[in-house]
């Protein structure tokens, strides 16, 4: 099993960044794919982006590439989700997650979520 436990979150003015972490623990994060979720008010859990286990290939939503930006330190059992450029509409609680190696936007594991607020 992995254990999730992101951090990072909060309110920042549009326009501005924020680096979001997510801690696992458990022996087998390693051999994970892992990604970044997000639900905003009112909306569906979507998919934000994905990386392999070691990092060879990244994966973003159509509508979120550029902003976005994941990575991940194996050595630290953390997996990072820089977004910057945010806009009001980035608004969500983001869920770190243990992916499926077939299907990296569906999840084995979920973190608890961090949530963040973007002002206009």
């Amino acid at each position: 099993q992995v254990q999730l436990v992101e951090s990072g979150g909060g309110l920042v003015q549009a326009g501005g960044s924020l680096r979001l972490s997510c801690a696992a623990s458990g022996r087998t994060f390693s051999s994970y794919p892992m990604g970044w979720f997000r639900q905003a008010p009112g909306k569906g859990r979507e998919f934000v982006a994905a990386i392999t286990w070691n990092s060879g290939s990244t994966y973003y939503a159509d509508s979120l590439k550029g902003r976005f930006t994941i990575s991940r330190d194996n050595a630290k059992n953390t997996v990072y989700l820089q977004i910057n450029s945010l806009k009001p509409e980035d608004t969500a609680v983001y869920y770190c997650a243990a992916v499926r190696t077939s299907n990296m936007a569906k999840a084995e594991y979920w973190g608890q979520g961090t949530q963040v607020t973007v002002s206009s």
